[in-house]
């Protein structure tokens, strides 16, 4: 809250000291300004992570789309019921892992060209329903405030009062897993029809506003071309969609395309809900005024350890580097995480491995849903606080 003193730090720059008994994890406060700036972080990174090289992103491209379409065509070929929920499970990875490479295009850390990130930038993302240029604005606007509850777009928060507005059904659908991912999907597909209206990709609660609408408040007026020319290339999937459902039937394109698509969004919902909330050690706080910076917010997010996914999903679970640095092309942030460990000390929290499979981070999800309700309407450093009555409803139900 504001005017709360911040712990003082054990160690060097928070890093633990075995040798001293006082210098133990609940010393360490994650809401105190760090003892080190942004340019340290940066200078800590080796020069080469910086460079962006176009061969090589387009190595991963390619990877990924013969991928899609030799898992397409063997779901084709093969056609029983023993395949088609392997396919689903694998090609809905494949599509986020392609959103991630339109993501890494929105950012300019595909390759030095503008040009060239955004025309593979529409690509990608349309060809997966992702209005390109929509998203790449509202994402930048999470980049730069990120951990800021008011300013932040992405998994923003929700103040007390908002919560408290809030009707009983709202917050248990909202709160209960895995209705958020499961049923999330759903709503975004039938929202793509609702677009004009200003319905589609909606926000959170408290703040209004589509990805499609030129003139949303998401965007400045001379991006308004931008959001037409995304919408444009948006319909023109979608209208290759309704004409193969003409030809082979809507039956074969929901099978081959609807619900891989359905699987995508659920991994974008959890990843990015996971990289900003969920972290089992301690809460982690939000900020607002003049305690918000663009270091302590990036600070805020959290790394993940996905196993086989990370190299599938280009390995965007390095988000704490990500999100300061974004620049950096996805290939160079294992690297650029590795060299900037010792000067984050204790503001950089470890992942916990990982099997196979992230099947430990359900438990996080979980957790997080269960507790992570809303934060109080005042205070320039505040922390989520748990509805008592929705967490005895949501306790109940799992029991």
């Amino acid at each position: 809250m504001e005017g709360v003193e911040a712990k003082p730090m054990k160690g060097v720059n928070g890093i633990h000291d075995p040798n001293n008994k006082e210098d133990n994890d609940a010393d360490f406060d994650p809401s105190a300004p760090p003892p080190f700036k942004i340019a340290e972080i940066r200078a800590a990174i080796p020069k080469h992570c910086w460079v962006k090289n176009p061969w090589r992103s387009f190595s991963y491209v390619l990877r990924d789309l013969v991928v899609i379409f030799a898992m397409a065509a063997a779901a084709i070929y093969f056609n029983n019921w023993y395949v088609w929920p392997l396919y689903w499970a694998a090609q809905g990875t494949m599509f986020w892992a392609l959103f991630v490479l339109g993501h890494d295009c929105g950012h300019g850390s595909f390759s030095d060209s503008r040009l060239l990130n955004n025309v593979v930038g529409h690509f990608l993302h349309s060809a997966i329903l992702v209005p390109y240029n929509g998203w790449r604005i509202s994402h930048r606007t999470h980049h730069q405030n990120h951990g800021h509850v008011e300013n932040d777009e992405s998994w923003v928060p929700l103040t007390e009062k908002v919560y408290t507005s809030l009707d009983e059904s709202t917050r248990k659908f909202r709160f209960r897993v895995p209705y958020p991912i499961f049923a999330y999907p759903f709503y975004l597909s039938l929202m793509c029809f609702l677009y004009w209206i200003d319905l589609q990709w909606t926000r959170s609660p408290g703040k209004q506003g589509s990805h499609f609408n030129p003139y949303s408040d998401l965007f400045a007026p001379n991006e308004r071309n931008d959001i037409i020319t995304s919408t444009v290339c948006w319909t023109v999937m979608l209208a290759f969609l309704v004409c193969m459902s003409v030809i082979v039937g809507p039956v074969q394109v929901l099978k081959i395309y609807g619900v891989p698509y359905w699987i995508f969004v659920m991994w974008l919902d959890m990843v990015t809900y996971l990289h900003h909330h969920g972290y089992d050690e301690h809460k982690l706080p939000w900020y607002r005024g003049k305690e918000w910076s663009y270091l302590r917010g990036g600070l805020t997010t959290i790394d993940r350890d996905y196993g086989l996914i990370n190299n599938i999903h280009h390995d965007i679970g390095t988000h704490v580097i990500h999100h300061l640095f974004p620049q950096i092309p996805h290939y160079h942030l294992v690297e650029a995480t590795r060299s900037a460990k010792h000067v984050l000390g204790k503001y950089y929290r470890e992942p916990k491995k990982s099997g196979p499979f992230p099947f430990h981070l359900i438990n996080n999800l979980v957790a997080s849903m269960s507790n992570d309700h809303y934060v109080s309407d005042t205070g320039d450093i505040v922390y989520y606080q748990t509805d008592p009555k929705l967490y005895k409803s949501l306790k109940n139900k799992l029991i």
